[in-house]
């Protein structure tokens, strides 16, 4: 086998043993929000079955972002609906990037992924399909309306893992 060809093999191994040793993991997905932006009206849908309500779960918000982005945090309007109907809005904000504007996110090009606590330590209180949808909150100053699109953000995602 040819050396290159070797390497190749290994460092694939590599990644997928760490892929395959996320046994915390319960739900992970993320949607693609547009090339142009994350859009106000374009609400990130995800749903996640549950048959656990005894143990306790880390809910994240995971957003991909880029040099495009344009602000240091994040608002965001989240509704989770319940399988019998009940639902819980949150207003939410992150912090993106530092005081000297370096991103929070890890990633080793110009594309960071910043894994947001959600929820922690959650118990989810009956069985069945969870809903939740994500809408980007952004405003600039002193301006009233919401930004349209939001550049730089290119996937929103939803993860939910079973606490350590």
């Amino acid at each position: 086998m040819p050396i290159k060809m070797h390497k190749w093999l290994c460092m694939s191994l590599v990644m997928l043993s760490f892929i395959a040793c996320d046994e915390y993991r319960i739900y992970d997905t993320y949607t693609p929000v547009g090339t142009a932006g994350w859009e106000k009206e374009n609400l990130v849908h995800f749903e996640f079955d549950i048959s656990d309500t005894l143990n306790k779960y880390d809910l994240f918000i995971q957003v991909r972002n880029t040099n495009e982005y344009e602000f240091s945090n994040l608002f965001l309007i989240t509704e989770m609906q319940y399988p019998n109907g009940f639902h819980v809005v949150d207003t939410l904000e992150y912090q993106m990037a530092d005081a000297y504007g370096n991103w929070l996110g890890k990633g080793f090009t110009d594309l960071k992924e910043s894994k947001l606590f959600y929820k922690e330590a959650f118990r989810f209180k009956e069985k069945g399909q969870y809903e939740i949808n994500i809408q980007q909150a952004m405003r600039k100053r002193n301006q009233l309306d919401g930004v349209a699109i939001v550049k730089g953000i290119s996937d929103v995602g939803f993860r939910v893992e079973k606490q350590k």
